[in-house]
């Protein structure tokens, strides 16, 4: 008899060929009663590789995030899904999002108990409630790791840039660069506290460096794109000498769409965040100016190693430090 392979196991387990690959090679994405019944399979025909002991168990890492339809947080999925082929095989790390706007379900998927989990990563804005929630699971002795935003000031690690930095930087651009003197403003989302952490830092530089070029306006486009839109529009009304732009948002591209239609505010220095195939056209037309990407990728990786450190399958402690954003103009792509 050979040695026994994929279908072999998929045969005895009951599951896809597709299903034992990811397992196997710790891929993610796979129930944990479907991990279970693999490995045992695997087992009993003898598969010659190593495989963890029975007795350790599935080790769950849930990562919750919102936002599925943006590229960010579509990119910062598609980071965990490749980076989680890298652990044990029994270690599982399971991917899914929630609605933004509703902190009731953010807390009751923080403090569900459906199935047992080592550890959890959160990508999700701040609340009382959500807070309270990773409060509670932490102080059962849950590791949480959040990361890009914090769901909490107090409790568990943070894996992210410096956004104070990023809104200093963007309002240096914007003053030392700008084609023209005028007032500025500023979009951002107000329930996240990076957003807010990149507004403080926006503002302060310009109240630290006065002169003609001054932040005179905030928006709160709540990373909506109509919203962000009819918010730029008013301003271009509202400040016809317009020079400067910092979203520290989403929704870039619907700030892009009223620009491009508006040739005569192609004088406006514009700073984003993420480099998608939107902001990146944008540069390439001299719409944006600068993009501060804050590599999602390096996030995922880092709270998935700090993760591991806490469950002891790593002897290597993370790095801890801010996680470097980079700085994207047109002549870098």
């Amino acid at each position: 008899m050979g040695k026994p392979n994929y279908r072999d196991i998929a045969r005895q387990a009951g599951v896809g060929t597709a299903t034992v690959e990811r397992v196997l090679n710790g891929r993610g994405g796979v129930r944990p009663e479907l991990v279970e019944k693999v490995i045992i399979a695997a087992r009993s025909l003898e598969y010659p590789r190593t495989l963890p002991d029975t007795h350790r168990g599935l080790l769950r890492i849930e990562v919750l995030m919102v936002r599925p339809e943006t590229t960010f947080y579509q990119r910062l999925s598609k980071a965990f899904e490749r980076i989680s082929a890298t652990p044990d095989p029994l270690v599982v790390v399971h991917r899914s999002f929630t609605e933004e706007m509703r902190p009731e379900e953010i807390a009751r998927r923080i403090l569900s108990t459906d199935l047992p989990r080592a550890g959890l990563i959160l990508a999700v804005p701040s609340s009382p409630m959500i807070r309270a929630a990773v409060e509670k699971v932490i102080a059962q002795g849950l590791p949480v790791v959040h990361v890009v935003t914090r769901a909490s000031n107090r409790s568990g690690e943070f894996v992210g840039i410096d956004n104070y930095a990023a809104g200093r930087t963007a309002a240096l651009f914007i003053s030392r660069m700008a084609r023209r003197q005028g007032p500025v403003v500023a979009i951002c989302h107000p329930i996240y506290q990076v957003h807010r952490d990149r507004i403080r830092g926006f503002s302060e530089y310009f109240l630290e460096h006065p002169g003609a070029t001054s932040f005179q306006w905030l928006g709160f486009g709540l990373d909506e794109e109509h919203h962000s839109a009819e918010l730029l529009a008013s301003a271009l009304k509202t400040y016809p000498d317009l020079a400067g732009l910092y979203n520290a948002g989403g929704a870039n591209s619907a700030l892009i769409e009223v620009l491009r239609r508006q040739a005569r505010e192609r004088n406006i220095f514009f700073v984003g965040h993420e480099l998608t195939d939107y902001t990146r056209k944008a540069l390439q037309d001299d719409i944006m100016d600068v993009v501060l990407d804050q590599a999602p990728e390096a996030q995922a990786r880092r709270s998935l190693d700090l993760v591991l450190r806490r469950i002891g399958l790593t002897d290597i402690e993370p790095d801890r430090a801010p996680i470097r954003f980079i700085t994207i103009t047109k002549e870098g792509l």
